[in-house]
């Protein structure tokens, strides 16, 4: 037999951008595409996609990407995978109607081939079989996916609970689980986001029961922010609205998208007369009203960032009101988060984020979920994903507490494979990748060198130096320096230009006439002369004009 190799382009040591290749001969399956989002030390960046170039080169193996759910974190980057590498998408019908918006902002979708497949169906790709397996989740028709190889199944939950009482009545199939247990788990890439809670995670109907507590005692408004595609979450937040006799509206165009979508597809139940639209329910008794909206994780767009700023024309936050922030924050987000938290109380609303009964429940899987999920299916090797390196480490540990012998373990990055051939396995730094980083028009990428000048800008400023040149001479004839968020004053920059000044005349006239020269020579005097003057590093930026 040959090798089958794992390679994570994306997910492996982080959480987020979630992209792993499955390589058998010369035939290569994609799963899932997924994006992050930047941390403070990158300005202007609105996403982080996976570095897509190896599987560009290698386009005529791929034979098909394969999303196991819709959240952004798997399926963000489709759009630019999808314009270098056209193939196949193999997804639910949910996770496609939930795509095809969002891919037709940059493609055309026409163009485009969508393959439907349903849990439990196997599906032939060259010559390895691609399966779904049902688990629960924060959204709909989650699914593992199992890569039937020459060496057995290579088994990536996706992000996974073991819910015993889903809100759709739909639990993890278990079943299919034990059967591959038995007939073979080459390897198991496992979710490790939770593994650092014990126990077994709460259910998603316990947020449901929190909402039964909070509502009746609410006497204005409640407004209830959850992520867009937490469908489970909304759902039970309409059952209790019809239980006590309130109506639904929704704030946030991607909260809309995904109900519409949702109810569509029958995925989402709503009594007729229930939802109705915000410019009604704003016109309604107080205590007559939900509000379903977005803005969990302090998203300066959102609704309910806009709403604690006064600024979302469509609804104002009353004295009175009641907020349940129904989501737990993504790792970075908390600042933001608290600010929009606190700017909610100043308007005198009552603002609801820790509760018994709990008001969120997490769609991953705590320690012993993550336990029960190696006793059913036997792995032989474990490699955790989604997790940062400190998840990967507990993870691991907790493989070893349970007597799996540490050659058979692997805490895998992105860009390094991992492969298994008749005897055994072994890694390979194989790739080094940096993230991608796209900007605010979602089309042009951020370069590393962009990165530095921003966060440059941020924190020192920038001086824009003009130097007016007499043609015959060479000589500056005017030095201007206009600074922007610069904060040393005016006295550093008539020291830069004086300096200019007396470097130029230094050089010989064949050297003045050289724009290159003078440039580097106008720029190390302002640089030295401000840094001296200020102890400050500005951007400098210089204009030769002759």
């Amino acid at each position: 037999m040959g090798r089958v190799e794992i390679l994570p382009l994306g997910g492996a040591g982080e959480i987020g951008r979630n992209c792993t290749a499955i390589i058998q001969g010369d035939d290569i399956v994609v799963v899932d595409c997924g994006i992050s989002f930047p941390n403070e030390e990158q300005p202007g960046v609105q996403v982080v996609i996976p570095d897509f170039s190896w599987l560009v080169e290698n386009r005529a193996k791929v034979r098909g990407v394969f999303l196991t759910h819709a959240h952004e974190d798997h399926v963000g980057a489709l759009s630019w995978f999808l314009d270098d590498v056209n193939v196949p998408v193999f997804a639910t019908e949910f996770t496609h109607a939930m795509i095809r918006d969002k891919l037709a902002e940059r493609l055309d979708i026409r163009k485009l081939k969508f393959v439907t497949i349903k849990h439990g169906e196997l599906i032939e790709v060259g010559a390895m079989k691609v399966e779904f397996i049902h688990v629960t989740h924060s959204i709909p028709d989650s699914s593992a996916c199992a890569i039937h190889t020459d060496h057995g199944v290579v088994l990536m939950t996706g992000d996974f609970k073991l819910d015993p009482t889903p809100v759709d009545h739909r639990p993890t199939d278990l079943a299919r689980f034990d059967a591959l247990g038995k007939s073979g788990v080459v390897v198991l890439l496992s979710d490790s986001t939770n593994v650092d809670r014990t126990g077994w995670g709460p259910s998603e109907m316990r947020a449901g029961e929190g909402f039964r507590t909070i509502f009746p005692e609410a006497k204005g408004r409640i407004l209830i922010t959850t992520f867009a595609s937490n469908l489970h979450r909304m759902q039970q937040a309409i059952d209790v609205a019809q239980e006590t006799g309130r109506v639904v509206a929704v704030a946030g165009r991607r909260m809309e998208q995904t109900i519409d979508i949702a109810s569509n597809l029958g995925i989402v139940r709503i009594p007729k007369g229930l939802l109705v639209p915000l410019e009604q329910a704003v016109e309604m008794e107080p205590d007559k009203v939900v509000l379903l909206t977005t803005g969990s994780q302090g998203e300066p767009r959102s609704a309910l960032v806009q709403m604690s700023h006064g600024t979302y024309s469509r609804l104002r936050v009353r004295e009175g009101d009641t907020i349940l922030y129904s989501a737990r924050a993504i790792p970075g987000n908390e600042a933001p988060i608290w600010r929009t938290i606190n700017r909610l109380y100043r308007l005198g609303a009552n603002v609801v984020f820790h509760h018994d009964p709990p008001i969120h429940a997490s769609g991953h899987g705590y320690q012993d979920e993550l336990r029960k999920m190696i006793e059913l299916t036997k792995p032989f090797y474990l490699a955790p994903v989604h997790g940062e390196p400190r998840h990967q480490h507990l993870y691991l540990e907790m493989a070893r507490h349970m007597r799996h012998p540490e050659h058979r373990l692997f805490a895998l990055h992105d860009g390094q494979k991992l492969i298994i051939d008749d005897t055994e396995a072994f890694t390979e730094e194989f790739l080094s990748l940096e993230p991608v980083l796209i900007d605010d028009s979602y089309r042009q990428t951020v370069t590393g060198d962009m990165l530095q000048e921003k966060n440059t800008m941020a924190e020192q400023g920038m001086v824009i130096i003009v130097v007016v040149i007499d043609p015959d001479t060479g000589l500056p004839e005017e030095v201007q320096l206009d600074a922007k968020g610069f904060s040393g004053g005016s006295a550093p920059l008539r020291t830069a230009s004086q300096w200019v000044h007396d470097r130029m005349k230094g050089l010989s006239k064949a050297e003045r006439m050289d724009d290159k020269t003078v440039e580097g020579v106008v720029l190390e005097a302002c640089r030295i002369a401000i840094h001296k003057t200020s102890k400050l590093r500005p951007l400098l930026h210089c204009i030769l004009i002759r």
